[in-house]
């Protein structure tokens, strides 16, 4: 897996290596888990989840702490990360973390498909 810098990037190689159903069944697998109501449709095309991500994850940091908390930790989202995430924008802040939690599950769906 090389280093991926942004979500695009992530996206990107999710499509590339044919992953990218993996990687949607994968966030919603763990929204599940988490307790969270929003779901991916499976047919989400890449900007819509980049964007619809994002703002959920906004939602959850300003008005549903416990469960944006719960959410990071079914992830298994690096606490370190998050606590070097910089930024005074919130909207950048939840860009950084929506980064955090693809890059997360992305190495989740290529390591399942790595070592199957």
């Amino acid at each position: 897996m090389k280093n991926l810098q942004t979500t695009d990037e992530i996206i990107t190689q999710s499509e590339t290596l044919q992953l990218y159903h993996k990687l949607i069944l994968q966030l919603n697998k763990d929204f599940q888990r988490a307790a969270i109501t929003e779901a991916f449709l499976e047919t989400v095309s890449p900007s819509e989840l980049k964007s619809k991500l994002q703002e959920i994850v906004f939602d959850l940091y300003q008005n549903h702490n416990s469960e944006y908390l719960n959410l990071l930790y079914i992830i298994d989202v690096s606490e370190k990360k998050i606590k070097n995430i910089e930024g005074k924008d919130m909207v950048e802040i939840s860009k950084q973390i929506t980064y955090l939690i693809l890059l997360r599950e992305w190495q989740k769906v290529w390591f399942k498909e790595k070592y199957k």
